[in-house]
């Protein structure tokens, strides 16, 4: 082994979580070093109130981040999307790993499809992103707050509670849970959040040593990839509230990135694409973010906080 104390990963006790905690460990196991994972609360954990314009940002990220400072562990792995975008310098987004699937599911309790379901169908949904995006779709249907991770907001289903929920396909497919999934909702009509479906492992700034450990697990392509999204969401001032979603593939070593920014009420949609090389991400999320905002994207995100 290459050193003597373990790395310590900080993570949060969700079972999806501990699967990403644990699957960051595993890598770097494979690279020769030991670690050990360092299981938090969070306020968002115990906090089951719905996520409004006064609470929200870094409710799942702060306490695994002040674990770092208090050298309480070495390690902070993060859903990248729960990541706030201000980048804060006691801290240093060390790797961005390989990407999983990006999209979001529709899991029906009926069986039926986004198409196929009833007038005035009850769909349960944390985020103003999706909600936006399925009332620009159907503006018949009745979007409410749903909380807790994802085996509870599936109970939540099960009980009668919902018609449907949306979940992220990375989160059911980590968790083992594809197969609940109704449909995989279509790229075109629900863009997925920033940074969906990547971890961001992050380590304080000042720690050289963890940081090159770190960034073993770093993947170039991802990393660019979701830079350009997250340029997109800061630029906008948005936050993980609006209704911003965006993102970016790598075709032909061009970076392809798609935005779109939402009223609450999904009536009005703007978008906007462009391409870069792949080491213009950020370049590539400035642009794309100034032509949203030069279409009135602005007021759109002043009106969702």
């Amino acid at each position: 082994m290459q050193q003597t104390s373990p790395v310590r990963l900080a993570t949060r006790r969700s079972p999806l979580a501990l699967w990403q905690a644990n699957w960051v460990a595993d890598r770097l196991r494979e690279h020769g070093y030991e670690t050990e994972l360092v299981m938090l609360t969070s306020r968002g954990d115990a906090d089951q109130s719905p996520i409004d314009g006064t609470r929200g940002v870094g409710v799942f990220t702060k306490r695994i981040q002040q674990a770092l400072l208090d050298d309480e562990a070495d390690v902070a792995v993060h859903s990248l999307k729960d990541l706030p975008t201000e980048t804060d310098p006691a801290f240093h987004l060390a790797a961005v790993p390989v990407r999983a699937a990006v999209g979001d599911c529709l899991i029906s309790r009926s069986g039926r499809t986004l198409d196929e379901l009833p007038a005035q169908a009850k769909i349960g949904t944390g985020s103003r992103r999706r909600a936006a995006q399925l009332l620009h779709v159907r503006d018949d249907l009745t979007i409410e707050p749903i909380r807790g991770n994802v085996q509870s907001r599936l109970q939540q289903l099960k009980d009668g509670r919902f018609d449907a929920i949306v979940l992220a396909e990375a989160g059911l497919s980590r968790l083992e849970m594809a197969e609940q999934a109704t449909e995989r909702l279509p790229i075109a009509s629900m863009l997925p959040a920033p940074g969906q479906g990547a971890l961001g492992v992050e380590t304080r700034a000042d720690d050289v040593r963890t940081r090159e450990i770190a960034a073993l697990l770093d993947d170039a392509a991802t990393r660019a990839a979701v830079t350009a999204e997250r340029i997109v969401l800061s630029h906008l001032s948005g936050g993980c509230l609006a209704p911003i979603a965006a993102l970016a593939r790598l075709e032909d070593e061009t970076l392809h990135l798609q935005a779109v920014v939402l009223s609450t009420d999904g009536k009005t949609r703007l978008f906007h694409e462009g391409r870069e090389p792949l080491a213009a991400a950020r370049q590539l999320g400035i642009e794309v973010a100034e032509k949203l905002r030069h279409d009135g994207a602005d007021a759109l995100v002043a009106a969702a906080r």
